[in-house]
């Protein structure tokens, strides 16, 4: 068997079973704590509002969940306002009301709703709820002295100028709201609401009447999806659900215009919007009377020309993704669209995360407008996500960016620092791409194509390999060449545009062969497509250090390695065997011989019968790493392609995934039976085996130092072990399955994807700036911890989460496990003493002496004759404390033996008198001294009289050492002790026989101290062998 595992035994790490968890109340993460929320836009069903602030802008707020984003216009729809507090529901509806904004929250299931009252993303009010509301509003509106929200089953109706309740109205007829509500400029008090028969009702709010009712003409309409009213007087526009589209006078219940939508929409109208800057309509453009409508199950926006009995002029194709056909859980569609008051502008939101402004260009024949500004996000679960390595620019060696991939096929690089920088790395011109298929050019629903544009992007993501090393920035010069199509420059460019950097990203891709390569710097897609030479699917992949070349595993077990600057095929693993060396080693198969390979392995020997679900190479390139489901970790030799060695678990488990630092030369291994296995890459051992998830591990990472791994399971809580101690140390309980986790390289911050949502969560790790208890945790202590806020007010930044009360009561807590005792008799302890402060008692003269200044401060010349002359200042000795030599002056000495005379002792004479029955407190009070005091101390100790201060400090220091505590701290004591008082010692003979008593007892833990690290370090040079 070619493994130095016997495959009959069952290997498995002794676990320590002498360190039970101790118990606690639930409670939340001791290390990380919530942060913010990025990467959400508009990614629910309420539609955005706007609000004109004068004549200069607009500002545009989506809702996100339960917080309110705002965008300003005028500034490219920079991120200005999130509101706060989160609501305590997710919000249904907004609307605007001066510079306000309402939102209505909850009801439904729960029960619990309200409507709050948000300025310049604060919260200043709160409308009355009545006590037996208990359902989603689904749109708000405010009129006059009037505010209306609109539920299924009744219409809520409060004043605006005291926010306080007036009324309810229930619907007559038996048909209930579809929650579509508008007002008429020239109706007062009247509000109008669509009903599920296709009507439209008409109520006097402030007398809580039925007015009337406006029926349509067909009986079969179906419900009513959109009201919008004209610009011009009495008429307003109404979508039923079977896609018909009319426009109506309301005064005289009298049907205007009725459209032909079956070429145009396939699906029902669910928002309409008048153009009212009076221009865009007619053969030149100049005439008023553009309408737009859109759809919630399409990514298109129809423009219509109401002049003449009304015709559709043009279509807005692929404004924004359309619902997935092959995913559900895909977002897509445009739920609101809007025209700005007096501007050529549209705005549209849809649910793929987006939020879009478009401008019509006056000086084009063309009726579409153009893209102007655009924020959005991922559209679907986010299933990897990586923070860009150490070695990018400045900016990005602190942890800023991360790169991140969902379901919608798309790669977003995120800033944790500014939001307006995240961007969607490139995929070429798909809207061109898809010109080529007929995609966006149909004008019926006959000629639609089964494609799509969401099916001409790269498939979904499953890894991502970065190293920034060669990437050469935003102005580097790549060569040239089409996205992802493998050709190469001609000679001419090779000569006249030399490359000054290459792709430093590789991706794999859900049932795809190909692995891709990306920019970095130019934030696109890059040259190569690389293909694995047996043909199946690219299952994990891998950069080297210096960023020269990517290796990718596949389904069938093989390993390929290219070059990123030419996109050559490189090496294989094993590598690939001539026929003459296939015949040779067929011959040296049947002699038992191998002249080439020492080992037990042969060319073109070890390649893994399974998918390879993990790939990494060592800093130096010469060795690379791989696993696979076949329950094989395998060292594989960089330049020859030879199997090295190989560590054997198939009898017992199957790997799944793995994680390398390279720092520390560990490698974390995910296998099937819910462990974690750590593997020491030098000494090829196995050296902790991690337990606790109860379910499938969905993803795992080493921390920046490699002293913590953090793992994610199915069972909604992520994981924390401390890897020197073994021990489970953290845990954090989510609301919904963590999907995929990523720590920043600086560790300031955990990044974490969940299942229920499409946004990205930061936390912010406690142990930068405390101390963090290493004890073994039990699942009873792990208590729900809530998801950052959007807004990041909950969230706690790094150095606000270091003040928390929870962790400074964990901190104290940490504090007595770690100095209440040592953890056994027989074991020699440090103090807790910082480093610095025994350093500088021992070298305390030096560094007076370095401190003294070279000559004495000199006075001016002269002076300007314009200043005043001032007297001098008595000239002082600077040596009346302490002296050249760094001693300490007779007359502060004499001093401080004139008040112990006079019975006036100090806390460290009154503790050195009891040290021999109470020395922990002696002991404690000069730990608690400064390098300064400590010498002053030991230098005034006096031996004449009662009690002879030199024989108590000695016992004091003989007991210490016995005890095998404070080991450091004693020798320095001592050490400083002698070289002061050495001369005078040996005038009392007591104090000689205490002295040869410290001698001999200093002898034999030193020789104990030598005999056990003269063991330890034979057993580690011992394990450490290649035997």
């Amino acid at each position: 068997m070619p493994s130095w595992i016997d495959e009959t035994e069952h290997i498995a790490k002794r676990q320590k079973i002498d360190a039970p968890a101790t118990k606690g109340k639930p409670r939340g993460s001791r290390i990380f704590a919530p942060y913010r929320t990025v990467g959400l836009v508009s990614p629910t069903t309420v539609p955005f509002i706007t609000l004109p602030l004068g004549k200069t802008t607009f500002q545009i707020s989506t809702s996100v969940g339960k917080s309110i984003h705002t965008y300003d216009l005028r500034r490219g729809l920079n991120l200005v306002f999130i509101s706060r507090p989160e609501t305590l529901e997710t919000i249904t509806a907004t609307c605007t009301w001066k510079q306000k904004i309402l939102a209505a929250w909850g009801g439904g299931i729960k029960g619990k709703a309200g409507i709050w009252l948000f300025h310049r993303g604060r919260k200043v009010e709160e409308l009355q709820i009545p006590s037996d509301f208990r359902e989603e509003l689904h749109s708000l509106r405010v009129f006059g002295s009037w505010i209306v929200g609109c539920c299924p089953t009744r219409v809520e109706i409060w004043k605006s100028t005291t926010l306080e309740h007036y009324t309810t109205i229930f619907p007559i007829g038996g048909n209930s709201f579809t929650g579509v509500m508008c007002t008429m400029p020239t109706l007062l008090n009247k509000v109008l609401l669509g009903k599920d028969d296709g009507s439209v009702d008409i109520w006097n709010v402030s007398v809580a009447k039925l007015v009337y009712t406006l029926l349509p003409t067909d009986i079969n309409a179906g419900a009513v999806t959109a009201l919008e009213p004209a610009t011009a007087l009495n008429l307003l526009a109404i979508a039923r659900a079977t896609g018909s589209l009319v426009i109506h006078d309301v005064c005289a219940d009298k049907e205007v215009l009725r459209l032909n939508t079956q070429s145009t929409h396939r699906q029902s109208i669910s928002s309409i919007s008048f153009r009212s800057d009076g221009l865009g309509a007619g053969l030149d453009g100049r005439d008023d009377g553009i309408m737009a409508t859109a759809s919630i199950d399409s990514g298109d926006v129809q423009l219509w020309d109401l002049n003449d009995g009304g015709r559709a002029i043009g279509a807005l194709r692929n404004a924004h993704n359309p619902a997935s056909s092959n995913d559900s859980r895909t977002g897509g569609g445009i739920n609101r669209i809007e025209f700005l008051a007096g501007q050529p502008v549209l705005i549209t939101s849809g649910l793929d995360n987006s939020l879009k402004s478009w401008i019509f260009d006056e000086n084009t024949n063309s009726h579409i407008p153009r893209l102007l500004h655009s924020r959005s996000g991922h559209a679907s679960q986010i299933t990897v996500l990586n923070f860009l390595p150490v070695e990018a620019e400045g900016a990005d060696a602190v942890g800023k960016w991360l790169l991140s991939s969902s379901r919608d096929r798309s790669l977003w690089a995120w800033s944790l620092r500014r939001d307006g920088q995240s961007t969607e790395l490139s995929q070429g011109n798909i809207q061109k791409k898809g010109k080529r298929y007929g995609i966006g050019l149909q004008t019926s629903l006959q000629e639609a194509p089964k494609l799509s544009l969401e099916d001409l992007k790269a498939p979904e993501i499953t890894s991502i390999a970065c190293c920034l090393n060669r990437d050469g920035g935003m102005g580097a010069n790549t060569g040239g060449g089409g996205v992802w199509a493998n050709i190469a420059r001609s000679k001419q460019q090779k000569d006249d545009t030399p490359v000054t950097g290459w792709e430093s990203i590789v991706t794999s891709h859900r049932g795809d062969k190909v692995a891709r390569t990306w920019f970095w710097g130019r934030k696109k897609a890059g040259r190569w497509a690389f293909e694995t030479k047996d043909g199946s699917e690219v299952k994990s992949v891998a950069i080297t250090a210096c960023g020269t070349f990517a290796l990718l595993g596949s389904a069938a077990g093989g390993i390929d390695m290219f070059n990123l600057q030419s996109g050559q095929h490189r090496q294989r693993f094993p590598s690939a065997i001539t026929p003459a060396q296939a015949r040779k080693l067929k011959m040296q198969q049947f002699e038992s011989l191998d002249s080439h390979h020492t080992g037990k392995f042969r060319i073109g020997e070890g390649k893994h019968s399974k998918a390879v679900t993990g790939l990494m190479v060592d800093n130096l390139n010469q060795t690379v790493f791989s696993c696979g489901l076949d329950g094989k970790l395998k060292f594989w030799d960089f330049a020859g392609g030879l199997l090295c060695h190989e560590i054997d678990w198939s009898a017992m488990t199957a790997i799944t995934a793995a994680r390398h630092h390279r720092q520390s030369d560990l490698i974390a291994l995910c296998c099937d039976d819910l462990s974690i296995r750590v593997v020491d890459t030098e000494t090829r051992k196995l050296i902790r085996e991690l337990w606790g998830c109860v379910g499938q591990v969905t993803d795992f990472t080493f921390s920046s130092d490699g002293r913590w791994i953090i793992a994610a399971s199915l069972d909604s809580v992520i994981r924390v072990w401390d890897l020197p101690t073994g021990h489970l140390i953290d845990a954090i309980r989510t609301k919904s399955p963590c999907t995929t986790l990523a720590i920043s390289t600086t560790g300031e911050h955990l990044a974490t994807a969940h299942a229920s949502s499409i946004g990205v969560n930061i936390w912010t790790n406690r142990a930068l700036f405390m101390n963090i208890s290493t004890r073994q945790i039990s699942e009873e202590e792990v208590g729900t911890t809530e998801f950052p806020w959007a807004a990041g007010e909950q969230g706690q930044s790094m150095l606000s989460s270091a003040y928390d009360d929870m962790v400074e009561n964990d901190t104290v807590q940490y504090l007595q496990e770690s100095i209440t005792d040592q953890l056994s008799k027989s074991m020699t302890t440090l103090s807790l003493v910082p480093k610095s402060r025994w350093q500088t008692l021992m070298h305390l003269d030096i560094i007076a002496a370095r401190n003294k200044p070279l000559e004495a401060p000199k006075a001016p010349e002269k002076a300007p004759f314009f200043l005043p002359s001032l007297e001098k200042p008595k000239q002082t000795n600077g040596t009346a404390v302490v002296q050249e030599d760094g001693t300490i002056a007779a007359a502060e000495r004499s001093r401080v033996n004139a008040l112990r005379k006079h019975g006036a002792q100090n806390a460290f004479t009154k503790l050195l008198y009891l040290a021999p029955v109470a020395n922990e407190h002696f002991i404690d009070h000069l730990k608690s001294l400064s390098p300064a005091n400590a010498d002053v101390e030991i230098r005034c100790l006096n031996p004449v009289g009662l009690n002879n201060e030199f024989a108590l400090f000695i016992t004091s220091m003989i007991s210490r050492l016995r005890q095998r505590r404070d080991y450091e701290l004693i020798q320095a004591w001592m050490s400083v002790f002698l070289k002061i008082h050495g001369e005078a010692l040996v005038e009392y003979p007591s104090v000689i026989e205490l002295l040869t008593e410290w001698r001999l007892a200093q002898e034999l833990e030193s020789k104990r101290l030598g005999s056990v690290a003269g063991y330890c370090g034979g057993v580690i040079s011992f394990l450490r062998s290649n035997r």
